[in-house]
């Protein structure tokens, strides 16, 4: 998985996804631990003490990984895997982002609402384009992404409208630096679980 931005030696640390077996930069993995219990723990933010596990940030992957069983190989450990894990990384992931999202609007570098967002894009003061993934296809289809940058709509307009302490927002734009690029490393993560496709 490809993101724009630059990336720290962490970032670029390459792992191996217990499902595909192919390593590749932990920016586009889930890290696992395994908590004093025996049970599969999320660690979206890779602080959580203990031997880490990676899969890949795919829906698809994620769920092959629990139909397989593939945890306990990374644990080297008999463990209980929650019924809710999916929904769990979810949640985190889009907290993760709304969370960033809401740093960056304090720190005068997002904006939201129609007309702000396409200021924005029209100056090139743009990097990232986010829209709801619930909001009005005509109304999203004014805007355009950033030429250079990046469109993510894994969010919804109830979730978007939280990192700007109001009920909704349909269109967000970020403009660049080290916050936005986070929001691209974890929005990248979120889009793999909410816009996987079946390939057949």
């Amino acid at each position: 998985m490809s993101h724009s931005g630059a990336y720290t030696s962490e970032n670029l640390t390459e792992r191996k996804c217990l499902v595909s077996q192919e390593s590749g930069p932990k920016a586009g993995l889930i890290r696992f631990v395994t908590s004093p219990d025996g049970v599969v723990v999320p660690d979206i933010l890779e602080k959580l003490p203990g031997r880490g596990y990676y899969v890949t940030a795919d829906l698809h992957i994620l769920e092959d990984a629990v139909k397989r069983k593939v945890f306990a190989r990374g644990a080297k450990t008999q463990v209980s895997v929650p019924e809710d894990l999916i929904a769990q990384i979810d949640r985190q992931l889009a907290r993760r982002v709304v969370d960033l999202v809401s740093i960056a609007r304090k720190a005068g570098k997002a904006v939201t609402g129609f007309e702000k967002v396409k200021g924005w894009l029209a100056e090139g003061r743009a990097k990232v384009l986010l829209q709801a993934s619930d909001g009005s296809a005509r109304g999203k289809d004014k805007l355009w992404t950033p030429e250079g940058g990046r469109f993510f709509g894994c969010l919804t307009a109830q979730e978007l409208g939280l990192a700007f302490g109001r009920g909704h927002a349909i269109h967000c734009a970020l403009s660049g630096g080290k916050l936005s690029e986070r929001v691209v490393h974890e929005a990248a993560r979120l889009r793999g679980l909410r816009e996987a496709t079946k390939v057949v």
